[in-house]
């Protein structure tokens, strides 16, 4: 069995409003849903991504406002890259405050960055050039680990994912769509979890069948597996991967289209049937958001 790559991240932020306009302002990313946290009806779930909301491209953030920052470390995702045309790096390091050069890696350039809760992002360029500087796709993540031996044994025999490279202490394994890399520290501290940190990676499964599979490969393999979870967008299961880091493998199907047109994505609030009775009353609890308009085209 294979993943065809990752299907999103989810990551937590601090206040909603400054993360809608680094995201959708300043990184042109589309918020393709606009909705809350199921366990947690009181806290948005904000969705990122390309216009049509396409797996591998998915950020979401669950902003908890007035929490204290995380602790980056080991056991946790400790970088998020994007992919961009090769000939807009340099418009990418002028856009973004702070940004800088990335020591080249695997014989690719990039940009390093923090978003504003102090989460590690990077833009790698791609091979390909295109005319619009606007971000395409996920092009990695980084895995910080006290070692990879055991999670390597994940990724290639379990997953599928490939060896594709060494670099001092970084590991890249690749999927068809995209890479992760280990990066082994085994001397660092422990990450903990906070505003500015990663919840979990998720992994794509073409539909539920498939992932069914997944899951019983993988709880034979020795892991403990939750049930699959309903999560309107894509079903999900989830499990924690020998270095601490939760995995989530995620359905395709059904789409962010499911419950408002693909033209409207994103542009009012989505709740499950379950929770439309209390729509009034979490409408009023939410913080109002001002989304801003896409800067370039997709």
């Amino acid at each position: 069995m294979q993943t065809q790559g990752l299907h999103h991240v989810t990551a937590i932020c601090g206040d909603p409003q400054r993360n809608v306009d680094f995201y959708a302002g300043l990184l042109g990313l589309h918020l393709v849903k606009l909705t809350v946290n199921f366990d947690d009806p009181g806290t948005y779930h904000l969705y990122y991504g390309d216009a049509a909301g396409t797996p591998g491209t998915i950020l979401t953030f669950f902003p908890w406002a007035g929490a204290p920052r995380g602790r980056h470390g080991v056991g946790q995702v400790t970088a998020i890259a994007y992919g961009v045309p090769r000939n807009h790096l340099g418009f990418w390091k002028a856009r973004i405050p702070g940004a800088e050069p990335l020591r080249t890696r695997f014989g690719q350039d990039g940009i390093t960055f923090t978003d504003p809760d102090g989460m590690a992002l990077e833009i790698i360029a791609l091979d390909a050039e295109a005319t619009s500087p606007a971000i395409a796709r996920f092009h990695s993540v980084t895995l910080s680990e006290a070692g990879h031996d055991s999670t390597a044994r994940l990724l290639t025999a379990s997953m599928g994912l490939t060896a594709a490279a060494e670099q001092g202490n970084r590991f890249r394994y690749a999927a068809p769509e995209g890479v992760v890399d280990i990066l082994c520290q085994p001397d660092a501290r422990r990450g903990s979890m906070g505003t500015g940190t990663v919840h979990h990676i998720a992994w794509r499964a073409e539909n539920d069948s498939v992932q069914r599979d997944w899951r019983q490969a993988l709880s034979a393999d020795g892991y403990d597996v939750t049930p699959v979870l309903d999560r309107q967008y894509f079903h999900s299961i989830y499990y924690r991967e020998p270095g601490g880091v939760l995995f989530e493998i995620a359905t395709d199907p059904p789409g962010f289209a499911i419950d408002e047109p693909a033209a409207q994505l994103g542009k009012s609030l989505k709740l499950p049937a379950w929770l439309e009775p209390e729509r009034q009353r979490i409408e009023s609890i939410l913080p109002k958001l001002v989304v801003p308009e896409p800067p370039f085209a997709h």
